[in-house]
């Protein structure tokens, strides 16, 4: 090899001729430090909601557990030891006052709070991607129905009607009502972005051979449209969860949210601030869980949005 061709030769592997948009994504992600560390983050959270009841079981302690022995009842009920605590027996210290496992609650609360965004976000991206596909495919009234309410949906102040839903629905259950409430306010803005790429799909050349031989609106929507779509969507996708964590942590920490003894990480927030300058690990320890997993997801969602989206930066 010549010094030329060296100095203007890749620093990477090229991805090999004729690779897919799926294999380029791969190559490209894996080319990505902040990609990796949001996966192992990711992963790392997930294992630990999943793994809940196992987690607490090898702690010693269930969430719900009181331990009057760890804190001190002259003192208001401080946690014994240094930083909240935390010893052999407590891995991450204990609640002021009542003595409960803080490691125990910080992994089901992780259990809590990724369920609700997990399954809010599925709610939102079937209903956003079904009713953008169908606006921007069908047209005409069915488009204009669709719109409108997707603007009517987006011009409501959406903090403020989950609040007074959460306010007065009571004897639900609130891990459901909160899913729900949270998918309710969250498919429009997909379903615009899903919309906007059907109506550049539609005309192209493979979908009009589709509508010439016969094909279905089904068949072009499922064979044809959704793989179009899908890109974007999941790329999105993984912009919405955080943004579905913090709101239910949002919706807890005012008090709507989820009730005790059922830990959320919001909860747990809201109920810190009376120990921040005595009993400050118990601000930090589910605050720090709080944000890195949403930072996780928001850098991988961006990576992912870099790369899948044919309207973005890239």
């Amino acid at each position: 090899m010549s010094a030329t061709s060296a100095l203007t030769a890749p620093a990477t592997a090229p991805v090999p001729a004729g690779s897919g948009p799926w294999q380029l994504a791969r190559v490209e992600l894996r080319r990505r430090a902040s990609v990796k560390v949001s996966l192992v983050v990711v992963a790392l959270f997930v294992v630990m909601a999943a793994a809940a009841p196992l987690l607490s079981a090898a702690g010693g302690w269930s969430p719900d557990a009181f331990d009057k022995s760890a804190v001190d009842p002259y003192l208001g009920g401080q946690p014994l030891g240094r930083l909240g605590g935390i010893s052999a027996e407590h891995w991450l210290g204990v609640e002021p006052v009542t003595g409960r496992d803080l490691f125990a609650r910080v992994v089901h609360g992780a259990q809590v709070s990724l369920l609700i965004a997990f399954t809010a976000t599925a709610i939102v991206v079937l209903a956003g991607t079904a009713a953008g596909i169908a606006a921007g495919y069908f047209g005409g009234r069915t488009d204009t129905v669709l719109s409108r309410l997707m603007d009517l949906t987006m011009s409501f102040p959406s903090l403020i009607f989950m609040i007074a839903m959460m306010s007065v629905a009571k004897d639900v259950n609130r891990i459901v009502l909160m899913t729900a409430v949270i998918g309710l306010f969250g498919w429009p803005g997909i379903a615009r972005v899903v919309r906007g790429q059907t109506l550049s799909l539609k005309h192209r050349e493979y979908v009009d051979a589709a509508r010439v031989g016969g094909a279905g609106p089904w068949r072009i929507l499922t064979r044809d449209v959704l793989p179009g779509v899908a890109g974007p969507v999941i790329a999105y996708t993984t912009l919405i969860i955080p943004g579905m964590i913090a709101t239910e942590a949002a919706l807890s920490y005012l008090g709507v949210g989820v009730r005790p003894p059922t830990p959320s990480w919001g909860q747990m927030i809201a109920e810190s601030v009376a120990f921040y300058d005595t009993d400050p690990m118990y601000f930090v320890i589910p605050s720090s869980c709080l944000f890195l997993t949403v930072l996780a997801f928001t850098l991988l969602g961006d990576a992912l949005r870099d790369i899948l989206d044919p309207r973005g930066g890239r």
